[in-house]
């Protein structure tokens, strides 16, 4: 009986993630950019009318996908926004989980690769602009609006933001907190081995010309009504005046599994404190670690990881004992749906 249960299981861990009866539609695009040569590739989940079979989106070697069907029509009538932005080395598939899951929901999610600090894309050009990540953010908020007719309508009263890692410091930029090169150089000074502080030094902003000055600039998007981090890094650098004041609601996730480069009490913790009170909320997940808010791996994707490279498996792990991935995803989307429905 046992083995059949974990049998069970396992089946259930490997299907597809978060499949359901609502239907979901799924677009792909590349917004141009011809003043700073820096096209956008950009995934859309979205409420559809559709009746054609579902296939799998961001499903390899290594991640499974989810269910949703191509170029579906829209249903008609508003939804609010969901705008993703993925970590450092990361794409827009590795929080197809969520996407899918606030899409059925009734979210229209899209998802943008940005350029330099995504896995097909490591240009340090590119990655050294690092204050185009946050404006990244606004350009996929305006090809939306513009262009109900793909995705469907946008209600412009409920846009939000969501990152993870590096994508966190990304969409808190979009919110409003203002970055400080000369604060976080500080920090870094007496922090060397922070993870956030070795990435920082790999893109090299201050490298580019008035790379400090760009990086500590109003990179905000007014339209944006709430935002959430999934354990967040390059926070330490965010002045306390700027997340004072900072004018969204905001929930700070963070990985409790601890941590000696990425400590959840120096960044998303720390953060949040210096958030107001009344509009934020801080929520640590015991069992999960850094990894926990990407993909699920499939079986066997540790060995083809390692293979690559040696080390790498560690993105299929979670904290000791902890619950299967996708029970702490679950968790995870339970707590960004009930607060973006407030």
């Amino acid at each position: 009986m046992k083995a059949r249960l974990a049998a069970l299981l396992l089946m259930c861990l490997s299907a597809p993630a978060f499949a359901s009866d609502s239907p979901v539609g799924f677009q792909t695009t590349t917004l141009p950019d011809t003043h700073n040569n820096r096209p956008l590739e950009m995934a859309v989940w979205y409420p559809a009318t559709a009746t054609a079979k579902p296939k799998l989106i961001a499903d390899n070697v290594v991640f499974i996908g989810v269910l949703a069907v191509p170029d579906a029509a829209p249903t008609p009538g508003k939804h609010p926004l969901v705008v993703l932005s993925h970590g450092y080395g990361g794409n827009w598939g590795k929080q197809a989980w969520l996407a899918s899951a606030l899409a059925q929901q009734g979210y229209i999610v899209a998802a943008v690769n940005h350029p330099g600090t995504t896995s097909q894309d490591r240009s340090a050009q590119a990655a050294a602009q690092l204050w185009q990540r946050p404006r990244d953010l606004s350009r996929a908020i305006d090809a939306l609006l513009a262009q109900p007719e793909p995705f469907g309508a946008v209600d412009s009263g409920r846009i939000a933001v969501v990152g993870h890692s590096l994508g966190g410091w990304t969409v808190m930029e979009t919110a409003g907190a203002r970055f400080d090169p000369a604060l976080f150089a500080r920090d870094c000074s007496a922090h060397p081995t922070l993870v956030a502080c070795t990435a920082y030094r790999e893109m090299n902003p201050e490298g580019t010309a008035n790379g400090k000055e760009q990086l500590a600039a109003d990179l905000s998007d007014k339209r944006v009504s709430a935002v959430v981090s999934l354990d967040l890094g390059l926070s330490r650098g965010f002045t306390d005046a700027s997340l004072a004041a900072l004018p969204v609601r905001a929930l700070v996730i963070a990985a409790g599994v601890p941590s000696a480069d990425l400590p959840a009490q120096m960044e998303s913790a720390d953060m949040a404190k210096r958030l107001p009170n009344a509009s934020t909320q801080y929520v640590e997940i015991r069992d999960a670690n850094h990894f926990s808010f990407m993909s699920q791996c499939k079986p066997g994707a540790a060995a083809v990881l390692d293979a690559d490279v040696p080390g790498d498996s560690i993105i299929c792990q979670d904290g000791p004992g902890a619950r299967p991935r996708p029970i702490i995803q679950q968790q995870v989307i339970t707590l960004i749906s009930q607060f973006l429905a407030r």
